[in-house]
C-alpha cells in the first residue's frame, strides 16, 4: 500500500475532491511549503529528512565573524626601525656625555661665557650644581620613557622613527631651561652681559 504524499496532504483535496469540482494539481517543488520551510531548506539541505519525518528542524546556528583586534599588528618596516635605533642609540650617547658636564655646573657656566664671548664669573658656583643634576635626571628618564615608547610602538608595526626625534627635541629644550636658570638669576652675569652690549 502506498504512503500518501506529504505536500498533497497537507494542500487539501485535489482533482473531483477539490471544492467546486475543478482539478487542481499536484504540489512541486514546494510551493505549498511554509516561508520558514523554505528557508529552512534552502540554509540546510539536513532539514529536508527532520520535516518529511515530523521532527522539528534545528535553528540553522549564524556565521560568526572572527574576532578582530582593535590594534591589528602590521609587518615591521625595516628602514623605520633602523632609524628609531639609531636616534635612541644618538640620544643614550648625549645623555651619557652630559652628566659630567651638567654636574660640574662652574665648568659648564665657563663653557657658556666663552660661547657667548662674555667675560664674566659665577657669584656662588656652587648654586648651580642642583639644577644641573636636576638636568641630567630630566634628560635621563626622558631617554628611557622614550626608550619604553618607541619599543612599544615598534612592536605593534606603526611608523616609530619621529617619536625619538621629538623627544630629543623637547627633553633638551627642558634640560637647557633648567641649565639657564643659575646664569640668569645670577647678578654677576647679567652685569656682564649688560657691560658687553654697551
Amino acid at each position: 500500500m502506498s504512503q500518501p504524499d506529504p505536500f498533497t496532504a497537507a494542500a487539501g483535496p485535489t482533482g473531483a475532491d477539490a471544492p467546486g469540482g475543478a482539478a487542481r494539481p499536484r504540489p512541486q517543488y514546494g510551493e505549498y511549503a511554509t516561508p520558514e520551510e523554505q528557508r529552512a531548506r534552502i540554509r540546510q539541505p539536513d532539514v529536508t529528512w527532520a520535516l518529511e519525518t515530523g521532527q522539528p528542524a534545528a535553528a540553522p546556528t549564524p556565521p560568526v565573524a572572527p574576532a578582530q583586534t582593535e590594534d591589528p599588528v602590521r609587518p615591521p618596516r625595516l628602514a623605520d626601525r633602523i632609524a628609531t635605533i639609531a636616534l635612541l642609540t644618538y640620544g643614550l650617547f648625549n645623555v651619557l656625555s652630559s652628566f659630567p658636564a651638567f654636574t660640574d655646573y662652574a665648568a659648564y657656566a665657563d663653557t657658556m661665557f666663552s660661547v657667548l664671548g662674555v667675560d664674566a664669573e659665577l657669584t656662588d658656583p656652587a648654586a648651580g650644581r642642583p639644577w644641573g643634576i636636576a638636568a641630567a635626571l630630566v634628560l635621563a628618564v626622558g631617554w628611557i620613557g622614550t626608550a619604553l615608547l618607541s619599543w612599544r610602538s615598534l612592536r605593534r608595526g606603526r611608523l616609530t622613527w619621529w617619536i625619538p626625534l621629538v623627544a630629543g627635541v623637547v627633553f633638551t629644550f627642558i634640560a637647557g631651561m633648567l641649565m639657564a636658570v643659575p646664569l640668569m638669576g645670577d647678578p654677576g652675569v647679567w652685569q656682564a652681559l649688560t657691560d658687553s652690549i654697551r
